[in-house]
């Protein structure tokens, strides 16, 4: 008999963490689940970590080379068996009843996909200090679980500008639903690879709610995926929104359009900004000149964000704050977030 719920966790090079991501999983008041661990070719001891778990409920799987955190997780999505999948990355871990809240939840509002709270934590810290809702701006009512629409999903997750954010969230997703529409993780992006999958259901038809309740204890740690060159997240993020407004069903819809070009427009002045400061970074003067002919608007940009990028700079190097400059640690300056 196939399990309630199939967790994925997909691994790289966090033997320091996984212990505790695959035991949050394990521990699970709903005990009815099974649990995929691909590793994507680590060369520290995490597989090694994994491995000296004796459950039966745990499967460790191992990629022989990196193919990528999306790669990673689409194979742990069609090894799974379960009725519903959850995700969990290898540096996070779960409350233990998080898995029996959201089930019974899903099955009561026939979801297809339901997410969480999520607590945000900083690396060796021993408690949270926040919550992505309470961190949004939003006003949401705690005690009532909201239904998410795709217009308000993007209009909510716009780069370096407060809202909810949801493409940070986790949600478990009804297996039977990705599987009818062939939904995988888009092996091209290694970051915002979740908001991207949760708009592939959501343009679908997929009923998707949130309990404002955290159940998830998301990490902030210096050497994770989130921090990795804003050139190169910015760049994905440009293809990705492009490719998904040249779909007709997006074509069709004028509010979700409007939504999408908004954020597109917003990747694509930060992209242009960025264009120039790494290269001023680098001391690559006639790079970074010829980038700025380019964007008449850069001085500009720069004025703007000079006091953040100061305050931040003071954070870093004077009052030793390693994870000023991380997302998750930032999402209550999210206006903030870009320089």
């Amino acid at each position: 008999m196939n399990p309630k719920v199939s967790v994925i966790i997909p691994t790289f090079n966090t033997e320091a963490y996984i212990a505790k991501a695959i035991e949050s999983a394990l521990e699970q008041t709903l005990t009815d689940i099974e649990v995929i661990m691909v590793d994507d070719g680590s060369s520290d001891k995490t597989v090694e970590v994994a491995k000296s778990f004796t459950d039966q409920r745990l499967k460790v799987i191992v990629n022989q080379q990196n193919l990528g955190v999306s790669a990673a997780r689409n194979r742990a999505l069609r090894a799974a068996q379960g009725k519903w999948v959850a995700v969990l990355d290898s540096d996070d871990w779960y409350a233990p009843e998080r898995l029996e809240k959201l089930v019974l939840l899903a099955e009561e509002t026939n979801a297809d996909m339901i997410a969480d709270d999520l607590y945000l934590i900083k690396d060796g810290a021993t408690s949270p200090w926040s919550t992505l809702i309470q961190e949004s701006g939003e006003d949401i009512d705690i005690d009532k679980i909201l239904q998410i629409d795709i217009i308000y999903f993007v209009e909510t997750d716009v780069y370096g500008q407060a809202g909810l954010h949801l493409g940070l969230s986790k949600p478990i997703f009804k297996r039977e639903f990705l599987v009818k529409h062939g939904i995988e993780y888009d092996e091209t992006l290694s970051i915002a690879e979740d908001f991207w999958l949760d708009m592939k259901c959501l343009i679908n038809g997929a009923r998707f709610f949130v309990v404002p309740k955290p159940y998830y204890f998301y990490r902030s740690r210096p050497n994770s995926m989130v921090r990795q060159s804003s050139l190169s997240r910015l760049n994905q993020c440009c293809i990705a929104t492009n490719s998904f407004i040249q779909q007709e069903v997006v074509k069709k819809n004028p509010a979700l359009m409007r939504a999408l070009s908004y954020n597109l427009a917003v990747f694509k002045r930060n992209l242009a900004y960025f264009k120039v400061v790494v290269p001023i970074k680098e001391k690559k003067w006639l790079t970074a000149l010829t980038e700025i002919r380019k964007n008449p608007y850069f001085f500009y940009d720069f004025i703007s964000r000079f006091k953040n990028i100061i305050e931040r700079r003071i954070q870093y190097y004077v009052m030793g704050n390693k994870l000023v400059f991380d997302i998750s640690y930032n999402l209550h300056k999210k206006r903030k977030i870009t320089n």
